[in-house]
């Protein structure tokens, strides 16, 4: 199997780090032209000059509906489109305020719909397209501690679902792809104090997957590598009867069979 994306252009979204620059990268790698999207200049082309080549940046921030309009502006098609971006902070319920929901609606949500809005016409247009939303195994498995979070990637998952839907016929595919725990810097961010005390961030990542998803098959994190590459095949032209799917890269975290 040889994945083959030559002439054709991609943005990755919240790609300046993380599970989206190894999209990126991976994307990059098979041919792709792929534009990385963050926040702030440094970070993005830091990315842009990790990938070299053809690659190139966009600091905008996503989270409002005039940087995505801002971004369209600039770069107004894209053959694949991977909305990445998204936040995370553990909060219990009865203290997350308003504001914290809409945060995280805003930027897990409502940037990707908005991306979808402007990026899917053109696909449908030229009758090819890919998008991609990255969903979680939080999505199913609410936790806990991120009501706000898991609710928010249950939205992505069923956002996708719907339009796949909506583009059937058209040769354009949508699908999320659920991580897991994964070894991103938000990750790193998040486990801190372990790897202070001494840990590695492998094994703090072993073992906070043992502590917080038992039912991990694989015991362990994924590494951004193993969530880029479910990304970069459901990116290409090799998964044409793939749509509407929610594709788990979750160690088999997730306790049903479906």
């Amino acid at each position: 199997m040889k994945i083959d994306l030559s002439g054709k252009s991609a943005l990755v979204t919240g790609s300046a780090a993380g599970i989206g620059f190894a999209i990126a990268k991976g994307l990059h790698e098979a041919g792709a032209r792929v534009v990385v999207n963050g926040r702030t200049a440094d970070s993005v082309a830091t990315a842009v000059s990790r990938l070299g080549g053809s690659a190139s940046g966009r600091d905008i921030d996503l989270s409002t509906p005039e940087g995505v309009a801002e971004l369209v502006a600039a770069e107004p098609a894209f053959d694949i489109v991977v909305s990445n971006l998204g936040i995370f902070q553990p909060a219990d319920f009865f203290e997350a305020d308003d504001a914290l929901w809409e945060r995280h609606w805003q930027i897990n949500v409502m940037a990707g719909v908005r991306l979808a809005r402007a990026y899917l016409p053109p696909m449908k247009d030229r009758g090819w397209g890919r998008f991609l939303f990255l969903g979680s195994e939080s999505g199913y498995n609410i936790p806990a501690d991120m009501i706000h979070y898991g609710v928010s990637k249950t939205a992505d998952v069923a956002l996708a679902r719907g339009l796949a839907k909506r583009m059937a016929g058209t040769g354009v595919t949508v699908n999320s792809i659920l991580p897991g725990p994964t070894l991103s810097e938000g990750v790193k961010e998040m486990l801190k104090d372990e790897i202070a005390g001494g840990k590695t961030l492998e094994q703090a990542g072993i073992d906070f997957v043992k502590a917080h998803r038992p039912s991990s098959i694989i015991g362990r994190p994924a590494t951004v590598e193993e969530v880029a590459n479910m990304a970069v095949y459901i990116a290409s032209p090799l998964s044409s009867a793939t749509t509407g799917a929610a594709l788990r890269v979750d160690g088999g975290v997730v306790e049903f069979i479906v």
